[in-house]
């Protein structure tokens, strides 16, 4: 595979992730998302309490989905990997034992920009920029690109960014309170460690405690308005519109 994930222990409770696929400019095929949650799993069980998820691709944070496994498994081909790792990196990011924060680097979109809105904190440097492009490929967003960023933006927020597929700057976002802080381009990673080795010092216990508090606040309907998103796209991802958008938006990729 084309992808590399490695793990870095800053401290003792302290994991930093990081994800790379130059081929594929951070697009995220199946069998990353899937070893990607495995290490995140592992992570928090090997005794994390805070995980930084990063790039190691400048000027890219984590992108979509790899296209051409979505078209595949819509199609029944073969695809890289499972592809269930989208849901169980989703659990682990929000896992009451441990603290997660997105340190971006660059520019996310789609599946990528979902993993960041499933983490506790959003560090993004001045230059990035965040896309729910799904519309633009005849899909819905499948894992949170609706329902979480409503919940974190706002629901005009979330309408303009996926109805429209354009981006959005971090700043902005962060005046709408869905990025906690934006900081100098080369500085997202040493900010997020920073954050992270205070975080690591609180009470265990309260830690989880508050994280379950914050979710009770809205999860029950998340987790609701979450199950309905997948259903939509699932009813959506085998059209021959999306089947069309998915493979035109993957010939220019498959093209540079």
């Amino acid at each position: 595979m084309s992808y590399v994930i490695t793990i870095d222990w800053v401290k003792p409770q302290v994991a930093m992730l990081t994800f790379s696929d130059p081929a594929r400019s951070n697009q995220i095929c199946w069998a990353a998302i899937d070893e990607l949650a495995e290490q995140l799993r592992d992570s928090r069980e090997s005794g994390a309490r805070v995980i930084i998820l990063a790039s190691g691709l400048p000027g890219q944070w984590l992108q979509h989905a790899w296209l051409q496994d979505v078209l595949n498994g819509a199609e029944g081909l073969e695809q890289t990997g499972t592809g269930a790792g989208w849901f169980t990196a989703l659990n682990e990011l929000c896992h009451e034992d441990v603290i997660s924060i997105a340190a971006i680097s660059g520019d996310c979109s789609g599946g990528g920009a979902e993993l960041g809105w499933a983490c506790d904190f959003r560090i993004a440097e001045q230059t990035a920029q965040f896309t729910q492009p799904e519309i633009n490929m005849g899909l819905t967003t499948g894992i949170g690109g609706s329902s979480r960023l409503a919940r974190l933006a706002g629901r005009a927020t979330a309408t303009e960014m996926v109805l429209t597929g354009k981006p959005m700057s971090a700043k902005r976002l962060c005046d709408l309170g869905a990025v906690n802080s934006v900081v100098q381009d080369g500085q997202a990673l040493d900010a997020a460690l920073e954050l992270g080795i205070t975080l690591a010092e609180k009470s265990p216990l309260a830690v989880a405690g508050l994280k379950r508090i914050l979710a009770s606040s809205d999860d029950a309907h998340l987790t609701g308005a979450m199950i309905y998103e997948q259903e939509v796209f699932q009813s959506v991802v085998s059209s021959p519109q999306a089947l069309a958008g998915m493979r035109k938006i993957q010939s220019g990729y498959d093209g540079d």
